[in-house]
C-alpha cells in the first residue's frame, strides 16, 4: 500500500511539473507544492518493517544457541560462521548455553570439583573454551553475549550430577523422582537446600569471574514442578519454620504454593546480590513463560523478581501458532507493567526438529511486538532459523533480513 502511494505520487507529480514546463505556466505555488509532495515520496517507506525501524533507536535481536538439536557450538568454524551470519543479519545479541544435561560446556574448576568432570563430553567440546570463543568473536561483531543457564534446577535422571548428589534431588509426595520431558526422563534439584543454591551460584561467579561476559540468563528451568518438593529436607525446612504444620498433600493448595514460591523469590534475591557485587553492569536477564502459568505450575514468580528489581531484561516466552492468543499473552497486565520498568522483550519459535514454523508467521509476530512497543525479540533458536523449515535456507535468510534490514543497538539496561 506504502509503495502504490509512492509511486502514485512521484507519477503525478512528475506529469503535473512536465505539463507546466512546456505550457510556461509555472506557477509558484504549486511547483512547491510538487517539490514538498516528492519530498514525502522519497521518504514513504516500501514496506511496514521498513517504516517500524525507522522509528526505532533501539531493538533486541536475540538468538539462543543451545546443544540440543544443534551442532553451531561444537566446533570453532562452526560457531564462528554463525557469529558473522548473524551480525551480518544484524542481530545485536546471543544467549549461548553453559549449563545443559547436569555439565556445562565451558571448562569449570566448579564443575571438577561437583561432578569429578569439567565439561559436558561432547567431543566437539573437548579441548576447547566454547565460551570463552564466543565472547571474543561475539564482540568482535558487535553481539552482546549473554551466557543461558539453560537446565537451571533440572538434570538428566541419568546425569553423573544425579548420581554423585541423590540428596540434592526432590521428589513428589509419593516418593517419586523422575519428571517426563517428552520421551527424556529427568530429575529436579531441590532448589531449597544450600548445597544446591551454593553450587548455583559458585557457577554464576566463575562464569562472571572469568569470561567478559555482558549477562546471565536463567529460563524456566529456573523453577520448580508444583508436584515437587515433598523431600525430607524441604518438608523439615517447612515443619521447622511453621511449627504444627506439615505440607499439604495437595500439591496446588495455596499456601504451599505461595511458601514454595517465596522461597524461590529468597533464593532470586540472593542471586541478584551476588551478581552485582562481582560486577554491578552485568545484565540479570530472565526467559521465562506466561506467569499464567510460570507460577501456578513451576512455582516462578517473575513478577515479583521483576518489582524488587531484582531483573534487568525480561524475554517472554510466547510459543503460540495462534495470532489472537500470540496477542493476549503481550497485552496481560503484568507484561504491561513489567514493560513500564525493564526492557521486556519476547521469545519467538522459530522451529524445532520435526516441527516447523513458517517464515510469514514468524514476520506477522514480529511485527506484532513492535507495535505493542516492546523491546524486541529473541529466537528459539539458531538452527531452526534455517532448517526443518519448508523453506530454503536462502529463503529463510532472505526473510530475516526483510526483519532486520538495518542494524540497531540492543535496548539500554539501567542496572539495579
Amino acid at each position: 500500500m506504502l509503495k502504490q502511494a509512492k509511486n502514485y505520487i512521484l507519477k503525478f507529480c512528475a506529469k503535473r511539473l512536465v505539463f507546466l514546463r512546456y505550457n510556461g505556466k509555472f506557477k509558484n505555488n504549486f511547483v512547491w507544492l510538487c517539490a514538498l509532495l516528492l519530498a514525502i515520496a522519497v521518504i514513504i517507506p516500501t514496506s511496514s518493517s521498513a517504516q517500524t525501524n525507522l522509528n526505532n533507536t533501539s531493538e533486541l535481536r536475540g538468538v539462543w544457541l543451545t546443544n540440543v538439536d544443534s551442532d553451531v557450538l561444537f566446533s570453532r568454524a562452526k560457531l564462528t560462521a554463525a557469529v558473522q551470519k548473524l551480525q551480518q543479519l544484524n542481530f545485536n545479541t546471543v544467549y549461548p548455553t553453559v549449563w545443559n544435561d547436569g555439565y556445562t560446556l565451558y571448562p569449570s574448576i566448579v564443575a571438577e570439583r561437583t561432578l569429578g568432570r569439567s565439561l559436558h563430553p561432547e567431543p566437539g567440546l573437548q579441548g576447547r573454551d566454547m565460551l570463552k570463543e564466543i565472547v571474543k568473536q561475539g564482540h568482535q561483531k558487535g553481539l552482546s553475549v549473554i551466557p543461558w543457564f539453560e537446565f537451571g534446577f533440572m538434570a538428566p535422571a541419568d546425569s553423573q550430577l544425579a548420581k554423585s548428589h541423590p540428596d540434592w534431588l526432590t521428589n513428589r509426595k509419593d516418593g517419586t523422582k523422575i519428571w517426563k520431558e517428552g520421551q527424556n526422563e529427568r530429575v529436579w534439584l531441590n532448589p531449597f537446600h544450600p548445597e544446591v543454591q551454593q553450587f548455583m551460584l559458585d557457577l554464576v561467579s566463575e562464569v562472571i569471574n572469568n569470561y567478559d561476559i555482558d549477562g546471565i540468563q536463567f529460563d524456566d528451568h529456573f523453577a520448580l514442578p508444583i508436584a515437587m518438593g515433598y523431600d525430607a529436607y524441604t518438608v523439615g525446612m517447612y515443619e521447622k519454620e511453621l511449627p504444627g504444620l506439615t505440607p499439604d498433600a495437595n500439591p496446588q493448595e495455596t499456601f504451599w504454593v505461595r511458601w514454595r514460591a517465596d522461597k524461590l523469590n529468597d533464593f532470586m534475591t540472593r542471586l541478584h546480590q551476588v551478581v552485582k557485587a562481582r560486577k554491578p553492569n552485568c545484565i540479570i536477564s530472565i526467559a521465562t513463560n506466561p506467569l499464567h502459568f510460570s507460577l501456578p505450575a513451576y512455582l516462578q514468580d517473575w513478577f515479583s523478581w521483576e518489582r524488587r528489581n531484582q531483573v534487568d531484561e525480561l524475554i517472554l516466552q510466547v510459543y503460540r501458532n495462534d495470532l489472537p492468543r500470540f496477542i493476549k499473552e503481550l497485552e496481560r497486565e503484568e507484561v504491561k507493567l513489567a514493560q513500564s520498568h525493564i526492557p521486556v522483550s519476547i521469545g519467538i519459535l522459530a522451529g524445532l526438529k520435526g516441527r516447523s514454523v513458517p517464515s510469514q508467521q514468524i514476520e506477522t509476530q514480529v511485527q506484532v511486538v513492535r507495535n505493542h512497543k516492546l523491546a524486541g525479540v529473541s529466537f528459539f533458536f539458531y538452527e531452526s532459523l534455517w532448517n526443518w523449515a519448508k523453506e530454503t535456507p536462502a529463503q529463510r535468510e532472505s526473510a530475516l533480513k526483510e526483519i532486520f534490514p538495518t542494524s540497531v543497538q540492543r535496548p539500554r539496561i539501567i542496572n539495579n
